[in-house]
């Protein structure tokens, strides 16, 4: 958000007390921040995935009736408690007592020691529940549960995976269609009737797709097709590459990568070919550092040391400075709103430092 828009904490913290943003599940699963108008639909693509935990306890020998009352006990639980009022995991596991089955040996080898996840899952897949963090902050990953009645999507299944769809490749500017299919987990039908009712077209501009391989700038007949909006595709074949330098110092998980997967078309093909960055970084989906950024090329990597707090970093080229000076903003941003900033939340301090010493051995 800072990087991206210049939003501090405080303002972000606002927003999310005020729920005009929350972090809910929806595509694959995985959690997102979303504006309060995408709430609804963007939850009803999340219900899959929740379906299938409870189907992990079908085969744990866990009837529904089980599981639907275990609902019902949470939700009153929650309901009780008022609108402000929230239980974390362990409040909800004493008060509900042995409402809560344990799932022994075999439940904990398919990742389900109780049945109260599940449960926690299937209801803030239709919003009758949320999650909250304990501290309003969405880089710690301590959490409890308030009760909600977000009112039902208005959209169908098949609307509701338009709506991404189109997102999808506004966001992106055009995906191949494995990289669309990766992002939404859409079935391959699901897939094609999404993309036909957006209307999206399947275009080779030379020099902008990436290869299968990963390669990047490849021949627009050996591409493989990018999925593209109307709209998008004369801007692509009419862009330019900016002349005055655009740094960011972006998270690893940023939509630039993490839409597509791609982060090793991002590198310039003479770092591709460092043998450091050939083993480490560009054959990787994701990257395990942080980005900086030029007009979207990776020129190189970052993290953030809380022990002399400043921004450890690697540098492929010699430092101009518009970078230095990114570096020292993000640098006091960091220092000011956040204390700390890891590649992974649950990252330990000690798998952190490997990461900075690693960096700053190859800055050096």
């Amino acid at each position: 958000m800072f990087a991206r828009a210049g939003i501090r904490r405080h303002e972000a913290d606002a927003a999310v007390a005020a729920l005009d943003i929350h972090e809910l599940p929806t595509a694959r699963g995985c959690t997102y921040v979303l504006g309060a108008r995408d709430f609804a639909w963007a939850l009803t693509l999340g219900q899959g995935a929740a379906e299938s935990t409870a189907k992990i306890l079908d085969k744990l020998g866990v009837s529904r009736e089980e599981i639907h009352a275990l609902e019902s006990q949470t939700l009153q639980l929650l309901q009780d408690a008022g609108a402000n009022g929230t239980r974390d995991p362990r409040q909800l596991k004493d008060q509900l007592g042995p409402a809560v089955c344990r799932l022994g040996e075999e439940g904990k080898e398919k990742g389900a020691s109780t049945t109260l996840p599940t449960v926690l899952g299937l209801l803030q897949a239709d919003g009758r529940i949320r999650r909250v963090s304990v501290n309003g902050r969405f880089d710690q990953q301590r959490y409890a549960y308030t009760a909600w009645g977000l009112p039902a999507a208005t959209e169908s299944p098949e609307q509701a995976r338009a709506q991404l769809m189109e997102n999808h490749l506004s966001w992106t500017g055009g995906t191949t269609l494995k990289q669309t299919q990766w992002f939404t987990s859409f079935t391959v039908a699901q897939t094609k009737a999404a993309l036909a009712a957006v209307h999206a077209v399947e275009v080779r501009i030379e020099g902008i797709g990436p290869g299968e391989d990963g390669t990047a700038g490849v021949e627009a007949e050996d591409a493989p097709g990018l999925w593209m909006l109307p709209a998008d595709v004369d801007a692509a074949g009419d862009f330019e590459t900016p002349q005055e330098e655009q740094i960011q110092l972006l998270a690893g998980s940023d939509s630039l990568f993490l839409l597509r997967r791609n982060a090793s078309d991002h590198f310039a093909q003479a770092d591709r070919e460092n043998l450091q960055l050939s083993t480490k970084y560009v054959l990787q989906a994701d990257l395990p550092d942080h980005p900086i950024v030029d007009r979207g090329r990776i020129i190189g990597l970052w993290q953030y040391d809380p022990g002399q707090e400043r921004i450890a970093h690697w540098l492929f080229g010699a430092p101009t400075e518009a970078v230095k000076q990114r570096i020292r903003e993000v640098e006091a941003f960091i220092g000011e709103d956040l204390g700390d900033f890891r590649s992974f939340s649950l990252d330990s301090p000690s798998s952190g430092q490997k990461r900075i010493d690693a960096l700053n051995q190859a800055g050096s």
